[in-house]
């Protein structure tokens, strides 16, 4: 076999490996839907709960180095804590030892299979289920086919006298079998590529446990480089949630480097004569041993990252916390983001709408500045989740997702329209204040009156649009109905009071704004409330 074929095969094998790992997953995170989405909402405090998140979620999405990504978005976004995070990664070392189990195991011969099955079903089924089963099918094989071409490509590979030569220093030193697998890990950035190429040197009996273990320390930390990746930029907390990342596995590499023998011969014992499962078996061993050692020593580690980097308290953002590039990577997760994000945005301008009325009811200057400050923030928030819908779409997604994706966008175009009206009412309360005009108290019971039943509508709105339609719509068709009655109601009652000349005409001009702005507000509220419904139809 000539040089170009060996680089060739080991190189396609790779990418055979890779783009099955990658489909595999797809048809995991869309098989798991809603229940991905809300794993991560089950973090809490509890460092134990965490672990168990992080591992479950690199189960499902085949990649610590993706969860870790996400973890440093999430605390970038101020919603996971130090605290939270540490759990999470351990986990997510954890759970990301199921890949090189499963690639350890002797399938070659039967991923043709799979490919088949899966390519097959893939084509002709017409249920969402049946083709995410398809996708893991199909990713399963192809990362079996590329495991099978890697090792064919080694095998002549492992016979070269400069490769003997390369395997006798590495395994004479560990400080290089480490450094080997922490460079092979930052260039392919995935602990699991890495040890699957460990395997397939495994299968053709080039290497043996004294040189693989080495290396496998060096992959632990070579991972980190995503995450650091991810975290330049991000604010200073989310740097901090990337150097845990790095110093966890960099104690765990200093903790196993005096016990390798052990460790070596402890596999070896395991699975004699098999060097592909003492590989994985390896990799587990340390992942979960070292998870156990630093469990208790976790504050520890987060006084560490904070005496180096002190300080990174959250800066109010004028824009979204909840979305992130990286999460793109994970489409079920960053539309779950998007969900979070829209009703954030409805809480923002729910406030200002009850800041308006309260500016014109009080006559408050102060109160009428907020409204205006928060009115940016929701504009730059729309057009961010604008801008993030544009990208997400472009991404393979759910049926139902890629409905959820087309509303959302009707969805915050009328919360927009709230914050609008909310500027538009504070106009109004400017306008009161310079004139000095008064309204008389049956107006103003009036206008409170109709706030209060508009208010109550725009709660449920956002409530029902954050909950899937947990409230009975036709409440919300009924406030709706209220709302539209009190309106004429009191228009006519207004102009009854300027035909007795009870108020001024300029009273009664604002009084008419304030209620046509108070029922198209109405209005809004029901599009949202009615939004999950069109998706789910």
């Amino acid at each position: 076999m000539s040089s170009f074929e060996i680089f060739t095969g080991i190189f396609g094998g790779l990418g055979l490996f890779l783009y099955g790992m990658k489909l595999m997953s797809d048809g995991l995170e869309n098989a798991a839907g809603e229940k991905l989405k809300g794993i991560l909402e089950k973090v809490t405090s509890n460092r134990f709960v965490g672990v168990l998140v992080g591992a479950i979620v690199t189960s499902i999405i085949q990649s610590s180095s993706a969860t870790t990504v996400m973890v440093v978005s999430f605390v970038n976004a101020g919603l996971m804590s130090l605290v939270q995070a540490v759990g999470v990664i351990m986990g997510a070392n954890i759970g990301t030892t199921i890949t090189a189990q499963m690639v350890s195991l002797d399938l070659d011969s039967i991923a043709p299979i799979f490919i088949g099955i899966g390519a097959i079903l893939i084509i002709a089924a017409k249920k969402k289920r049946v083709k995410d089963i398809a996708c893991i099918a199909l990713g399963f094989g192809i990362l079996f086919l590329g495991m099978g071409t890697m090792s064919a490509a080694m095998k002549p590979v492992a016979e070269m006298p400069a490769f003997s030569e390369f395997i006798v220093v590495v395994g004479n030193n560990a400080i290089l079998g480490l450094l080997t697998g922490l460079i092979m890990t930052a260039i392919v950035q995935s602990s699991s590529a890495t040890t699957g190429i460990l395997v397939a040197l495994a299968a053709t009996g080039a290497i043996d446990m004294r040189l693989a273990f080495p290396v496998i320390l060096g992959c632990n930390i070579g991972t980190c480089v995503t995450a650091l990746l991810a975290s330049v930029g991000a604010n200073r907390i989310a740097k901090k949630a990337a150097l845990m990342h790095l110093f966890f596995n960099i104690f765990g590499a200093i903790i196993f480097l005096p016990f390798i023998y052990k460790v070596t011969n402890l596999v070896e014992a395991i699975s004699p004569g098999n060097v592909a499962r003492q590989v994985a078996n390896a990799h587990t061993i340390f992942n979960v041993v070292v998870t156990i050692v630093m469990f208790p020593l976790a504050g520890y580690l987060v006084k560490l990252v904070n005496f180096i980097l002190p300080g990174g308290l959250a800066v109010e953002k004028k824009g979204a916390i909840y979305l992130d590039k990286q999460f793109l990577d994970t489409p079920m997760i960053a539309s779950g983001q998007v969900a979070k994000e829209t009703v954030r945005m409805a809480e923002f301008a729910r406030d200002n709408f009850v800041l308006s009325m309260t500016a014109f009811l009080e006559g408050s200057q102060e109160y009428i500045d907020k409204v205006y400050n928060n009115e940016e923030i929701i504009n730059n928030v729309e057009k961010e989740i604008t801008d993030y819908l544009i990208e997400l779409s472009q991404h393979n997604l759910p049926e139902e997702d890629s409905r959820v994706i087309s509303e959302t966008y009707h969805t915050i175009n009328d919360i927009e329209r709230i914050g609008d009206h909310a500027t538009n009412i504070v106009e109004l309360a400017s306008g009161r204040i310079e004139n000095k005009l008064e309204l008389s108290n049956e107006a103003l019971n009036e206008i409170k009156e109709i706030y209060n039943k508009t208010l109550e509508s725009v709660n449920l709105s956002i409530r029902n649009y954050s909950n899937n339609n947990l409230i009975d719509l036709n409440d919300i068709e009924f406030i709706e109905d209220e709302i539209d009655s009190l309106e004429r109601n009191f228009r006519v009652n207004n102009i009854k009071r300027l035909n007795a000349k009870q108020c001024t005409a300029d009273s009664g001009i604002i009084f008419f704004d304030l209620l046509s702005n108070l029922e198209r507000i109405g209005d809004h509220a029901n599009n949202i409330a009615r939004a999950r419904e069109k998706v789910l139809k």
